[in-house]
C-alpha cells in the first residue's frame, strides 16, 4: 500500500516518515516545492500517477501571529489546500486524515474540549483551520481529522527549543501562566494518525468525523517551562527559575484560547489510542535536545 503525507518537513510530518510503518506500506512525501496542495492540477496529477491507499495532510501555515496580517497565505494553505486534496482523494474514494488544531475554539470553556463542542476561532489561524476542516468534511466522506494542540519535537522551531534556548542566554525566563492545553509530542501524534489511517485505508466500516489527540494532563505554559527546566536540569543542561506572568503582559497580534485542554475520549473509544502522559514523552524529546538524565 502506497501513503501519500503532506507537510513532510513540518514537527509531525517528519516523525510520520520516521515511523515504523508495517512491511509493504510505501510512503511518498513531497515537499511543497514538488507539490503545491493549494494547485487543483498538480495534485490531480499526483493522484493519478500512484494508487495511493490513503492520505495524510500535516501541511498547514502555522505562524498564528502572521497569519492576522497575511489572511490569504493562511487560507491557501490552511483552507483551500485541505479542499482540493480533500476533493481529489473524495472523488478517487481514498480516505483522508487531516490534522486540524485547538484554535478553532475560543477556549472559554471550563472543561477538557471534546469533540462535538462548538468551535469558535478568535483569529485568522483558527479559522482558515476551521475553514479546512469545513472543506474535508464536505469533499470527502471517509475522513478522519484530528485536532491537536502544543506540538513540539526535537525538530524545527517549538517550544522547547525556545525555552532551552533562552535558559541558555538569560537569568531566567517568564512565561504566560493563564493559558491552559495539553501538550503534544509529535512521535506520539504521528503514532495516532498512522493508526488512524491504516485502520481507514484497511477498513471500510472504520469510525470517520472528528477526534483530538494530545498526551494527556494539562498545564499552563509557565508549568511546562518548568517542567523543561527541572528535566534539563536532570541532564545537566541548561535551567533557570521561571517566572509567570499573564497574557496581558505578553500581547501578541493573534489572539490565543486560554484554555486549550483537548479531551481524547473519542480517539480511544473509536480506535484504542491512550495518550501517555506529557511529561514522560516530554523526557523522549529531552533527551534527544539534551542527553540521558544524569544518575541521581
Amino acid at each position: 500500500m502506497r501513503i501519500l503525507i503532506l507537510g513532510g518537513a513540518g514537527q509531525v510530518g517528519l516523525e510520520l516518515q520516521a515511523y515504523p510503518w508495517p512491511e509493504g506500506v510505501i510512503v511518498d512525501a513531497p515537499s511543497r516545492a514538488d507539490l503545491d496542495i493549494a494547485d487543483e492540477a498538480a495534485v490531480k496529477r499526483q493522484f493519478a500517477n500512484a494508487p495511493y491507499g490513503v492520505v495524510i495532510n500535516a501541511a498547514a501555515y502555522t505562524a498564528v501571529d502572521k497569519a492576522e496580517s497575511d489572511v490569504v497565505a493562511a487560507w491557501r494553505l490552511n483552507a483551500l489546500g485541505p479542499a482540493i486534496l480533500a476533493a481529489a482523494s473524495g472523488a478517487a474514494s481514498i480516505p483522508m486524515v487531516h490534522v486540524s488544531t485547538d484554535y478553532v475554539f475560543d477556549g472559554s470553556a471550563a472543561h477538557p474540549y471534546d469533540t462535538s463542542d462548538p468551535v469558535r476561532p478568535l483569529g485568522v489561524y483558527g479559522a482558515s483551520k476551521e475553514g479546512g476542516e469545513q472543506a474535508v468534511r464536505t469533499a470527502n466522506p471517509r475522513h478522519a481529522i484530528v485536532r491537536t494542540a502544543w506540538v513540539i519535537s526535537p525538530h524545527r522551531a517549538n517550544f522547547v527549543k525556545t525555552m532551552l534556548r533562552l535558559a541558555a542566554d538569560r537569568p531566567s525566563l517568564r512565561v504566560v501562566d493563564d493559558q491552559w492545553g495539553t501538550p503534544t509530542i509529535a512521535s506520539d501524534l504521528a503514532a495516532a494518525l498512522a493508526r488512524i489511517a491504516l485502520r481507514l485505508a484497511d477498513d471500510p466500516a472504520a469510525p470517520t468525523g472528528d477526534f483530538h489527540f494530545a498526551n494527556e494532563g494539562g498545564v499552563t505554559w509557565r508549568g511546562l517551562a518548568s517542567e523543561i527546566m527541572a528535566q534539563s536540569a536532570a541532564r545537566g543542561g541548561p535551567s533557570v527559575p521561571v517566572e509567570a506572568i499573564t497574557t496581558a503582559d505578553f500581547p501578541t497580534p493573534a489572539r490565543r484560547p486560554a484554555n486549550s485542554r483537548l479531551s481524547t475520549a473519542r480517539i480511544g473509544a473509536a480506535f484504542g489510542v491512550t495518550p501517555r502522559p506529557w511529561q514522560d514523552a516530554l523526557g523522549d524529546v529531552m533527551d534527544i535536545l539534551v542527553g540521558p538524565r544524569r544518575p541521581a
